[in-house]
């Protein structure tokens, strides 16, 4: 499984990259995989607050319907309108074109509660035994 080394991630797998106060939200390489064909997106609205491991959306698959969790508190100012049309591309691009949200990030200390990639790729190892 790819894990970036410039990302930080969550236990429910999903990835973030910071840049400035903004964060850049989506999910990993391992969720997409188990999850199989993406055919759905919900995303909330830009203006939209999220918590901290609260949930923001659902993806949904052939196999089933995942809640999609924050990594950070604030307020989303971006969501990727693509995935409407083309939910395909968080299979085809999970850290590229496949990301989900932007948020503008409320309580930065959170960050420090995200796993590093050495610790995501540790849980994927514990999880695949």
């Amino acid at each position: 499984m790819d894990v970036p080394r410039d990302l930080r991630y969550t236990r429910e797998h999903e990835w973030i990259r910071m840049e400035d106060s903004r964060a850049q939200v989506g999910i990993t390489d391992y969720a997409q995989d188990q999850l199989g064909d993406i055919v759905y997106v919900e995303l909330p609205e830009p203006g939209t607050q999220v918590a901290f491991m609260e949930p923001f959306g659902v993806v949904e698959s052939v196999k089933a319907a995942s809640d999609l969790f924050s990594p950070v508190s604030g307020q989303i100012v971006e969501i990727n309108e693509r995935l409407e049309d083309q939910p395909e591309l968080v299979n085809q691009d999970p850290y590229g074109e496949g990301w989900m949200i932007v948020v503008e990030v409320s309580e930065p200390a959170e960050l420090d509660q995200l796993l590093s990639p050495e610790e995501y790729a540790a849980l994927l190892e514990e999880v695949e035994e």
